[in-house]
């Protein structure tokens, strides 16, 4: 049986803050190994026996680093759709469906968030034969974990009567909401609940059958929107109107919890969805004192903490229980125990309008990436990195002026109708107003500094004439 692996990758990341952000949020870092969240995903079930190229949906901001990083690790994706706005699990399933149904009328779909741990990848693919010959009779199969603690932070899954004729497979009786410590500890001891680990494997056609049934108003805003998707580039961008207008829903509240096909597959795989800094703590290894530590950290007599530094030295001195996360532009310091409550951090940063829950001081562009390095009083200075081949849009600002400086690299600049090349220490003045590109013609990273001068530095002040990368 072929099965098409889903990843869903339209998560924010919150409760990852300062590190996962809106723009690089937590299944684009790399968390638990020196790949990101994204990479480890695709890369788990690649090679299976009937293991089809994945399918990736995703936001339009991402779109271009998913295609990187899918490119960097060598795999090459059945397709990545494009959702002009976040509507949930269900909705974004319903595309990837009906997207493998024209493609394959029997497709099988492994619906796989891209933010989630496995750290016993053979058992998961146990886990997954296993329900293969249910989903094969219209099964809506989830994989329920077997639960190591009573944890509060998770959903549960009760299980209900045996399969028949299936090994190990389960009837789910409900689903339940994260529960307080006092359920939790119930739940772990009765054995008949798993945490619900938001992974599904069922045919393209049997869920679009019962979300129309269960969800019509969804399941027809969503077949607009694909019947009316379109390519962009490499991309496939659903109908935005459409699309915008389905109802928002999680696949469990939408088919999951009405669909009499719905079966739970005891798994025990090491999973979790790194969901908050105690979670990642929890899946990292830590020292003989319990502590996880990531870049230029300095510990003396601290206990059971994950310190990560990006870009300072952070020293910890006879503390315990902490998490303490450094970048550029932030600092977070909080009790493992009260690492929930980073969300509201966001919302704060949301409404004070300010724009540290957005962006890095590092901002990623399909041509490279650009740094804040200082700002002041009508000027702002940026470290731009352009990749090799990559182009800059033809472009023209109506309120400041810039300033070119090679560090390293070659550099093709068109400025009104005078094209240059520049190499080290040579530099180049974009007056207000003229028309201009930067394009790196190299075979390596082109390095330069930017000075921008005038009455307004905001990214929106730019009108783009031609863009490779098909943006507005």
């Amino acid at each position: 049986m072929k099965i098409y692996p889903v990843i869903l990758s339209g998560g924010a990341g919150t409760r990852l803050w300062p590190l996962s952000r809106a723009v690089l949020p937590k299944q684009l870092l790399p968390l638990v190994s020196e790949k990101t969240m994204l990479q480890e995903t695709a890369l788990r079930v690649a090679g299976w026996p009937g293991m089809q190229a994945p399918l990736v949906v995703c936001g339009n901001e991402h779109r271009f680093l998913v295609a990187e990083q899918l490119r960097e690790i060598g795999q090459k994706p059945l397709g990545i759709m494009l959702e002009s706005v976040g509507r949930n699990t269900a909705p974004a399933v319903a595309a990837a469906a009906h997207f493998l149904a024209a493609l394959d009328p029997e497709a099988v779909m492994l619906v796989l968030p891209a933010d989630h741990v496995i750290n016993d990848v053979a058992a998961f693919q146990v886990a997954v034969l296993r329900a293969v010959a249910q989903v094969g009779q219209g099964a809506l199969a989830t994989f329920g974990i077997v639960p190591t603690a009573p944890e509060t932070g998770y959903g549960y899954i009760r299980r209900g009567s045996a399969v028949a004729g299936a090994d190990g497979l389960y009837q789910v009786a409900s689903f339940v909401e994260k529960p307080d410590a006092v359920k939790a500890a119930e739940f772990v001891a009765s054995g008949d609940y798993f945490w619900n680990s938001g992974m599904f494997l069922f045919s393209a056609a049997n869920y679009l059958k019962e979300l129309q049934e269960f969800q019509p108003a969804m399941a027809g805003a969503v077949s607009a929107a694909f019947t009316k998707a379109y390519r962009d580039l490499d991309f496939c961008r659903l109908n935005e109107e459409e699309f915008a207008a389905s109802p928002s829903d999680s696949i469990d509240y939408a088919v999951m919890e009405h669909t009499k096909q719905a079966v739970v597959v005891p798994s025990d795989i090491g999973w979790s969805d790194v969901g908050s800094w105690s979670a990642l703590h929890d899946v990292l290894p830590s020292d003989a004192n319990g502590n996880v530590t990531r870049g230029d950290v300095y510990l003396d007599g601290v206990q059971n903490s994950l310190v990560r530094a990006e870009g300072r030295i952070v020293a910890l001195v006879g503390v315990k229980d902490l998490v303490v996360v450094e970048t550029a532009d932030a600092v977070l310091v909080a009790h493992k125990d009260q690492v929930q409550r980073v969300k509201q951090i966001v919302d704060h940063l949301k409404a004070s309008d300010r724009t540290e829950h957005m962006y890095h001081t590092r901002v990623y562009r399909p041509w490279g990436s650009y740094e804040g390095i200082d700002l002041g009083e009508r000027y702002q200075v940026k470290r731009i990195t352009v990749n090799p081949g990559g182009k800059l849009s033809l472009q023209m600002h109506h309120h400041r002026a810039e300033h070119w400086v090679v560090v390293s690299g070659t550099a093709s600049v068109t400025c009104g109708d005078k094209v240059t090349l520049l190499t080290e220490n040579e530099s180049v003045y974009i007056p207000i107003g003229t028309t201009h590109r930067l394009e790196n013609p190299g075979k390596l990273p082109l390095h330069l500094i930017e000075v921008q001068s005038g009455s307004y530095l905001g990214e929106d002040d730019i009108v783009r004439f031609e863009d490779v990368y098909s943006r507005a």
